[in-house]
């Protein structure tokens, strides 16, 4: 055994080493082929974040300039009126808009995966197109529907001698914003969707025609319950995407102005202070109380939704 063990450890029988190095040279290339994205991350994610978080730590000032206030911007956010506003409304946005759309993309994939429908290619690329329509030119294209003066529904309202429907009242605004997300959005998430179901094993839809259960039944009893991991994935994207609506209301703003203010949503809120306002301090403090809004509503839907899975 003495003998062994001294052979063993004799310079020269180490046939360990060889791996080890080899080992080493996979993992410099590992590292090395993730190298330019983590720099790209950390000069474009990481230190813009790292920034913003230190600049809403001050107060620009006339007297004074560039002043050390702490946490009095947050403090500031969580009380300003304008700022709850905008995230109580973008919050009635999601609870509208959101269920909405998943019901009608769940339908389409529902439909696409059963066979039955006709031209079902042509109706997965027309669904999905709007989704690769830029979301300011489907605002600018909507906006021209919607325009209570030069709009096709204003136009066949004059001819028709009645009054011209006004989509951009602020009665109605939150519902037209909804529609514009709508027809953008659907499409991407009938795409998860309909990805989801195409990866449900096909043994699980014979033991279910075995049973005698129908079409029905089967997206009732099988197909619903195996989306709910792609159902949690549109639910989580929809939130993020709800709560940073920005892009359709600063367009329409220029054609409801007194409906659509500087405070309409949070992002737009946060916009108007930088780059309106020269506010950059509170606008910073302003972002990351909307990321923190952002984040708790992900992590009690996720978590709500497994703790229901399990019991």
């Amino acid at each position: 055994m003495a003998t062994t063990t001294s052979e063993t450890q004799a310079p020269g029988a180490r046939p360990g080493t060889a791996r080890g190095r080899e080992s080493k040279r996979y993992a410099a290339a590992g590292y090395a082929f993730i190298a330019p994205f983590m720099i790209v991350f950390t000069a474009m994610i990481l230190v813009p974040l790292a920034y913003a978080a230190y600049t809403s730590l001050f107060r620009e000032q006339i007297i004074g300039g560039s002043v050390f206030v702490g946490f009095e911007n947050y403090s500031r956010a969580f009380t300003d009126p304008q700022l709850l506003e905008g995230i109580g409304r973008v919050a009635l946005f999601f609870l509208i808009q959101v269920p909405i759309m998943l019901a009608v993309a769940l339908f389409i994939a529902l439909a696409l995966d059963s066979g039955l429908m006709r031209l079902s290619k042509f109706v997965r690329i027309g669904v999905f197109m709007p989704y690769a329509v830029p979301s300011v030119v489907a605002a600018l294209m909507w906006g021209f529907l919607y325009g209570p003066d030069f709009g096709p529904f204003a136009q066949l309202a004059e001819m028709i001698g009645a009054a011209a429907p006004d989509f951009l009242a602020s009665n109605v605004m939150l519902g037209s914003l909804a529609n514009i997300v709508f027809w953008e959005f659907t499409g991407y998430n009938m795409v998860i969707l309909y990805a989801a179901l195409r990866s449900v094993p096909t043994e699980l839809y014979e033991a279910a025609a075995v049973d005698g259960a129908g079409p029905w039944r089967t997206a009732w009893s099988i197909k619903i319950p195996s989306l709910r991991p792609a159902l949690m994935l549109c639910m989580v994207f929809s939130i993020i995407g709800s709560f940073q609506l920005f892009n359709e209301p600063k367009l329409l703003q220029a054609l409801a102005p007194n409906v659509i203010d500087n405070a309409y949503t949070p992002n737009l809120y946060a916009y108007n202070l930088a780059f309106v306002g020269q506010e950059y301090n509170y606008a910073a403090a302003v972002s990351f109380i909307l990321g923190l809004v952002i984040f708790v509503g992900s992590y009690l839907f996720m978590y709500l939704s497994t703790r229901r899975s399990r019991s």
